[in-house]
């Protein structure tokens, strides 16, 4: 029987779903809601509410966020990257397996999103040496990303915060490398699944030539002269009308001497002058027309002109931190704020060229971007920004290698000895990244995902009412009685299922708040190990495969593959029943029921 009380948190719990699921909010806004509505009811008690920020699962994960940027400012993880491909040679199939098995090593130990990002942009740039398409290779690294994350405690946000919940039960927690086991054995079949089938069912979305090929924009520009007798010698480019009236968006000026100009709004037209143009073919001839400008050739290899010394294109990506989202490039101002052009933005995988000034950006999407090389210094130190093509190097603290890298396996062996608790440990590492100059201050707080952070936090509460007030063991008691008389491996297979599926609409973070309770109170009315429940809740909390949205390395790669929606689903269907099948094979083995 439903109490009240019960009712409000399933009234709660179920607006949360719906509001993830829609996207109409901030994921971390709806976790603040969630926290507001269970203090406003009386669910939790206002201490209980802000607990969730001072949980040591939180300070472990944002701690852990600090080491990862340090590890990627001092060098260190390039080098890693850097060996890993070279060892890959030029053999697709050797690629794919360095590349899997390095991603999945290295999220082990950093933010999996940030071991994807630095991966990228090389694996782009071997792809097309290789004449391999991007979108090929970049759902395996996304995939190898998510699993590698299982094999330590501090490899995912639900490994901590399922360690933490089982403190609370008066539970052992799992150790620090008490997840390799199971994570191996994950993170195998799935470069297996990858080489033998995933990567034939992945699309070809990407052609493996230039940048400008890939996005299709040479129908769209061109280069015109300005006549002495145009009306726009002597104008300023905002002022001609180019792009309000005729949207045409000016990459660069050439004047006689060969000379290219970064086309600033300031910049004055002069007799003569050669512009490269963008937009529709109809526009330009308009264009043309009304200005008196004559063309001097169909611009149909971009590559020759843009790639020089002086002009580079690149390809880039919104950060999973930025602040871009929803905004227009105009309302940006992106030319004026970081100098350079954009050609095309690719959106829900389809390109456009025509109207992109207009567009509201979002994750996923990747832009082809046209400048003078000094100007991508801009992107440097950009926290709403990733260049994924033709990447400059920035400003790596190569001194600070010896260091990090001395920091790092001390912060390892500290909390594989279990000599002090993880968020401890955690904390002294990030704080000695900082003090010994790896990571500024300023750099560390950037480098956190406060979203992250917060959603956590605020989801917390949830996990505590849901616990206080009955709920978590309503839930498992329908779970045990719709799958309890057929075993409990019966029981593992439907948790596992149900946290793979709610994983995919909702964080993985939220859904190790909820789903990991319901394991414990399951398998304490069937008089079982929890553990090896908590492992399967866990392991599939790392699954999302099905959807771009279901996490953050899923939309990074989403534009520079050129994916579609129902691309994931087709490959990670089968990758999320093969592990369904390890996880209930093989747990139960390594952790008996």
């Amino acid at each position: 029987m439903l109490s009240p009380d019960n009712i409000i948190v399933l009234v709660i719990l179920g607006v949360a779903v719906v509001l993830f699921v829609s996207e109409r909010l901030r994921a971390d806004i709806v976790a603040l809601l969630v926290l507001l509505s269970l203090n406003i009811t009386g669910l939790v008690t206002i201490e209980e509410a802000f607990q969730g920020f001072a949980n040591p699962a939180v300070v472990t994960v944002w701690a852990v966020f600090i080491i990862s940027g340090a590890i990627q400012r001092s060098g260190l993880a390039d080098i890693i990257a850097r060996q890993l491909l070279k060892w890959a040679g030029d053999s697709e199939t050797r690629l794919l397996t360095f590349l899997m098995l390095g991603a999945g090593v290295m999220s082990a130990f950093m933010n999996n999103i940030g071991a994807v990002a630095i991966l990228m942009p090389a694996v782009i740039s071997i792809g097309h040496k290789l004449k391999i398409s991007s979108s090929k290779l970049l759902m395996p690294l996304a995939f190898s990303a998510l699993l590698g994350g299982n094999l330590t405690l501090i490899g995912t946000p639900p490994n901590i915060l399922a360690a933490s919940i089982m403190q609370g039960y008066g539970i052992e927690p799992f150790g620090f490398f008490d997840f390799a086991p199971t994570g191996i054995l994950v993170l195998g079949a799935g470069v297996i699944y990858m080489l033998l089938i995933g990567r034939r069912l992945i699309p070809d979305r990407i052609p493996p030539g230039g940048l400008s090929q890939g996005y299709h924009v040479k129908d769209f520009i061109a280069e015109v002269q300005i006549r002495a007798s145009s009306s726009l010698v002597g104008k300023q480019i905002k002022e001609t009308g180019l792009g309000q009236e005729y949207d045409l968006n000016v990459l660069y000026v050439r004047q006689n001497s060969d000379e290219l100009i970064s086309p600033r709004e300031e910049y004055a037209l002069k007799e003569n002058d050669i512009l490269l143009i963008e937009g529709s073919p109809e526009n330009m001839v308009n264009a043309k027309e009304a200005y008196q400008l004559t063309s001097v050739t169909d611009h149909s290899d971009l590559m020759s002109h843009s790639d020089n010394e002086e002009f580079h294109l690149a390809e880039i990506t919104m950060s999973p931190n930025s602040i871009l989202q929803d905004q227009t490039l105009r309302e940006i101002n992106f030319r004026e704020r970081y100098g350079l052009s954009v050609l095309a933005v690719r959106h829900n995988g389809v390109d456009r060229v025509e109207n992109i000034g207009v567009l509201p950006l979002s994750f996923g999407d990747s832009l082809l971007v046209q400048g003078p090389v000094e100007t991508f210094d801009n992107l440097q130190n950009d926290n709403n920004l990733l260049v994924l093509e033709r990447p400059l190097i920035e400003k790596r603290r190569t001194k600070k290698i010896p260091l990090a890298s001395v920091v790092l396996l001390a912060v390892i062996v500290t909390a594989a000895l279990g000599l002090l608790h993880v968020s401890a440990v955690m904390l002294a590492g990030a704080l000695l990244m900082v003090i010994g100059g790896v990571l500024k201050m300023d750099e560390a707080y950037r480098a956190i995902d406060w979203k992250a952070v917060f959603l956590i936090a605020g989801m917390l509460p949830l996990g505590t009412a849901m616990e206080s007030t009955g709920t978590a063991q309503l839930i498992a008691d329908q779970l045990v009685g719709l799958t309890g008389g057929m075993g409990p491996i019966a029981v593992l297979c439907a948790i596992f299922i149900l946290t793979a599926l709610l994983t995919e609409v909702i964080s993985n973070a939220a859904s190790a708040v909820l789903l990991v309770p319901i394991a414990i109170d399951v398998s304490l009315n069937l008089n079982l190990n929890p553990q090896p429940f908590v492992m399967a809740t866990v392991i599939a909390a790392s699954t999302s495969f099905l959807m771009p949205i279901g996490h953050q390395v899923n939309i990074i790669i989403f534009g520079a593959g050129g994916y579609r929606f129902f691309d994931y689903a087709r490959v990670g269907v089968w990758l999320n029943l093969i592990l369904l099948v390890i996880t209930a094979v093989f747990v139960p083995l390594i952790w008996s029921f």
